[in-house]
């Protein structure tokens, strides 16, 4: 099937919810660009997110973030994924919903643990007790999640396509962000 994207995708959600491995299958799916803010801003500053952190601190992080994401939703519609934080700030709601579609991939606290609770290249779990901290971060975060325009939820037994599908079903229904 041929798809027309008439709107960049922003996929949303926690550390470990897919983003990424998902983004990529998607935007294969409908033959348009796979975007990530995270990898942008680590292009552009040389330096890994981790380094970004420690050096100038996350409120400087979160601005560039902004930033790129403001100059990536300017673009030809794709898919973006963002870092697990960007939604989190009202300015880049606000920013999504005027120029794309936020997707939210929704995963229990279980799966994102088995998925990030052996990589050390997130930052914010570089606590004595990571996984109480990603649970403190699901529950502040949920909240803000739930406002995104479609949101999809993931399963252990869903494979990176299975979840890509998902994500392209739920867009189907909205005309004015993807039809054939």
């Amino acid at each position: 099937m041929v798809w027309k994207l008439h709107k960049t995708v922003v996929l949303v959600g926690m550390m470990g919810a897919g983003k990424t491995a998902v983004g990529k299958a998607l935007a294969a799916k409908l033959d348009v660009p796979f975007l990530d803010s995270d990898f942008e801003i680590v292009t552009a500053a040389n330096m890994s997110i981790a380094e970004i952190f420690e050096r100038d601190g996350e409120a400087f992080f979160r601005a560039r973030e902004s930033e790129v994401i403001a100059r990536l939703l300017d673009g030809a519609p794709c898919v973006l994924s963002t870092g697990g934080g960007a939604f989190l700030a009202e300015r880049n709601r606000t920013l999504i919903s005027e120029r794309g579609v936020s997707v939210c991939l929704n995963a229990a606290l279980p799966l994102l643990w088995s998925r990030v609770r052996n990589k050390d290249t997130r930052p914010l779990l570089q606590t004595p007790d990571p996984y109480a901290t990603l649970s403190a971060l699901f529950e502040a975060r949920a909240p803000i999640y739930e406002l995104a325009d479609v949101s999809v939820d993931a399963s252990h037994d869903y494979s990176i396509e299975d979840m890509a599908g998902q994500v392209v079903q739920a867009l189907a229904l909205r005309a004015d962000v993807l039809e054939t």
